[in-house]
């Protein structure tokens, strides 16, 4: 692994003031809630209008991710998945978790990962490398070994860190090996899944000065702002409603102070859909898109945590919030 040294990376003063990007375009992934039919089935129609709504707003479909319960769907979904969203892109981007079973002291499984990427860049996908406990039990140089030959059978990928509220295989590494990760040609940015925005700002410092096109894309569900210091985004949140990210990033780009409420409007329906127990997130976006009409029923996954129907009267009212910020 590349050692980073003084000489090449200056130390940061801790100030987030001077990472600010004022009027910058944001480049936003948006990953995809798989809805479910009241029969248990998966709600095809919903989960294709879905992609729709999202390739219209400007942001990229982010499938087989958490919000499209990596973890728990079969191979046979997750295929069919792959394929759906292959013919609704018609070219265009989108990205696509690769994800590998496994337990704690599983050995790294390359073979496993291998057969994901190669489905993924088969329908035209770009990979997102899920931790798993193979992979995150790596010695530091072995670990970046892994992701460069990952690079090289992808052409195209995006690292993942992940912390433990969302899973238990996650990992977040430490700045030395994400800095090793940056100078991976093949890789164009990581998802940063740790909640913390010190830890954020400290890669995104590494990154402006390492590789500034790198992208480090936030999953801060809780900060949805560090869009403002240079982050771009994968987010589960804005699965609940593509559009209002999209006009909000817009908002951003043009200087548009509009920005600020319809931020807070968002990242109010942020701190309550991703509150503990943080997985039972999918719930809350199953709740809203039903609400709204937009999915068959407001089932998740069966082993998926779920959310008091209670929660549906403040959605309501977010929804209400969101609207009036759209016609402001």
């Amino acid at each position: 692994m590349t050692k980073l040294s003084e000489k090449t990376v200056t130390s940061w003063d801790g100030n987030p003031l001077t990472l600010l990007k004022p009027r910058r375009k944001i480049t936003g992934m948006s990953a995809i809630l798989l809805p479910f039919q009241s029969n248990g089935q998966i709600d095809w129609k919903g989960f294709e209008s879905h992609v729709l709504r999202t390739l219209e707003a400007g942001l990229a479909p982010a499938v087989n991710m958490d919000t499209g319960y990596a973890n728990l769907i079969d191979e046979q979904t997750r295929k069919s998945v792959l394929e759906r969203t292959q013919n609704l892109c018609q070219g265009r981007d989108f990205v696509a978790g690769a994800f590998v079973a496994s337990q704690p002291g599983s050995p790294f499984d390359a073979q496993g990962y291998g057969k994901g990427i190669d489905q993924i860049c088969d329908h035209d996908g770009i990979p997102v490398i899920f931790q798993s406990f193979g992979l995150t039990e790596l010695h530091d140089d072995q670990l970046i070994d892994a992701y460069q030959d990952m690079g090289r059978r992808a052409g195209r990928m995006i690292a993942f860190e992940l912390g433990t509220m969302f899973a238990p295989f996650g990992k977040i590494y430490t700045l030395e090996v994400y800095g090793a990760l940056m100078q991976i040609p093949e890789c164009l940015g990581a998802k940063h899944s740790s909640l913390s925005r010190q830890l954020e700002w400290k890669r995104l410092h590494l990154r402006n000065q390492l590789r500034p096109e790198f992208m480090v894309m936030t999953g801060n569900d809780l900060a949805i702002d560090m869009v403002m210091y240079g982050s771009d985004y994968l987010l589960g949140l804005s699965t609940f409603d593509p559009a209002a990210f999209a006009l909000r990033d817009q908002y951003w780009q043009t200087g548009d102070p509009r920005f600020y409420e319809l931020n807070d409007v968002l990242q109010y329906l942020g701190q309550f859909a991703f509150r503990p127990s943080v997985p039972a997130y999918k719930h809350t976006a199953a709740q809203f898109l039903h609400w709204r009409g937009q999915i068959a029923s407001s089932l998740t996954h069966p082993q998926s945590a779920t959310r008091p129907d209670s929660d549906l009267e403040i959605l309501k009212n977010i929804d209400h919030q969101l609207q009036q910020a759209f016609q402001a």
